[in-house]
């Protein structure tokens, strides 16, 4: 019944512990392919048990892909942002990619196939291909930004990949409206073939469920790596000040891999943490179930997964207001937001009376975690990939 092949260029082994918006994009992609696309998926061994260069059939959820691991990259590396470009996974997996490419080109070809691409960097390989490509673009920060990524360091480069994807993708997803809005003005010939769609949320996996409110503690949750532009220093300030407030009756579940350690003011809350290291999404889901409320306080996003998993779960969020949040995030139904003040002291403490407020609405029942789910229906995995697989159809056809 396939009638076409979806290749998945990214940096990933889908057996892996990876997190991320983007890997949850991709995983979904290769969870939830249609019978009629398969997918080959050209990424990384991140356990070191695979032979490079070797298709690997395995089952992703319910569904079966192929794999290609191009170089080893082990998890444990994979978890902190490199400090030098050497280091750089993306970096890496390109000169892996080129060192495989008539492998790849074969594999490409047995069939009539597309590209889905996360990352700018691999838009000329994908084109060296002679397949038709659908380029996302997840992120929208800016050179002045706080980021921990090499990105910062080398602006300029990425400027140069992101000016060569734009010109090479048959078609441009942008997950958030910014995005899509900064594509036309950077690139207003390339306008034409963007269009807007978020990442996705699984409600099979994120569904909602009763509040629990019996023992009095405020519980909320923050999922992914502690970078710099996710503002790590507001997040526990805003906890340390919830405890003050609470009489120590808080707790901040981190479901990731980072270490708050780096930061100076994680010490303070140590002891109201609970670190669940890393989860697949059903130990994601779980812990969601169990918690009153999602937290984030980047400086800038594109959609955060982590925020549509939270909401699909039926518990509301506390934000630093970005403009794509007002997609999602319903003040009075589900979460607030607070605009960014002028010293982290004054963010810390009007998100943690937000915060108390929030959670005075909890206990008096007046936020339903059926209402707060219904937020995100537009951007449910049953209404966006069908989207995302016609385009793929469309390409492939008209190529």
């Amino acid at each position: 019944m396939t009638q076409q092949q979806l290749v998945l260029i990214h940096p990933i082994d889908p057996r892996g512990e990876k997190v991320g918006g983007i890997e949850t994009h991709v995983r979904l992609l290769m969870q939830r392919h249609p019978d009629d696309v398969s997918v080959l998926l050209i990424g990384v061994d991140g356990r070191g048990d695979l032979t490079p260069g070797e298709v690997v059939k395995i089952k992703v959820g319910e569904r079966e892909i192929e794999f290609l691991p191009v170089m080893a990259f082990l998890d444990d590396t994979a978890k902190h942002a490199a400090s030098k470009l050497t280091q750089s996974l993306t970096f890496r997996f390109t000169l892996a990619l080129l060192r495989s490419f008539r492998q790849i080109y074969k594999l490409a070809h047995r069939m009539p196939s597309s590209a889905d691409l996360q990352r700018f960097e691999f838009a000329p390989f994908a084109k060296a291909l002679r397949i038709p490509t659908v380029q996302v673009v997840h992120g929208e920060g800016r050179k002045d930004q706080k980021m921990d990524s090499l990105i910062k360091k080398f602006w300029y480069i990425q400027e140069a990949n992101e000016k060569i994807a734009m010109k090479l993708a048959n078609h441009i997803l942008c997950v958030n409206p910014n995005i899509k809005k900064r594509i036309e003005e950077k690139f207003p010939r390339q306008s034409d073939k963007s269009e807007v769609m978020t990442v996705s949320v699984d409600t099979k996996v994120f569904s909602p469920s009763p509040f629990d409110v019996k023992d009095d503690v405020l519980k909320l949750v923050f999922t992914g790596r502690l970078d710099s532009f996710k503002d790590p220093a507001l997040m526990f300030k805003t906890i340390k000040a919830l405890g003050e407030k609470l009489d120590g009756k808080v707790e901040l579940h981190y479901v990731g891999t980072s270490d708050p350690h780096r930061y100076e003011d994680f010490a303070q809350i140590e002891h109201l943490t609970i670190r669940h290291g890393f989860q697949n999404a059903a130990g994601v889901a779980k812990i969601l179930s169990q918690v009153h409320a999602g937290i984030i306080t980047s400086f800038f996003e594109g959609m955060p997964c982590f925020m549509l998993e939270v909401l699909s779960s039926g518990r509301p969020m506390g934000t630093i207001k970005l403009p794509q949040y007002e997609l999602i995030v319903k003040p009075g139904t589900s979460g607030f937001f607070v605009e960014r003040a002028d010293t982290m002291e004054q963010s810390a403490e009007q998100l943690s009376d937000a915060f108390v407020e929030l959670w005075s609405d909890i206990k008096a029942g007046k936020i339903e975690p059926r209402a707060v789910h219904e937020c995100i229906s537009p951007f449910t995995v049953d209404n966006q990939l069908p989207r995302v697989f016609k385009i793929h159809r469309q390409l492939v056809a008209a190529a």
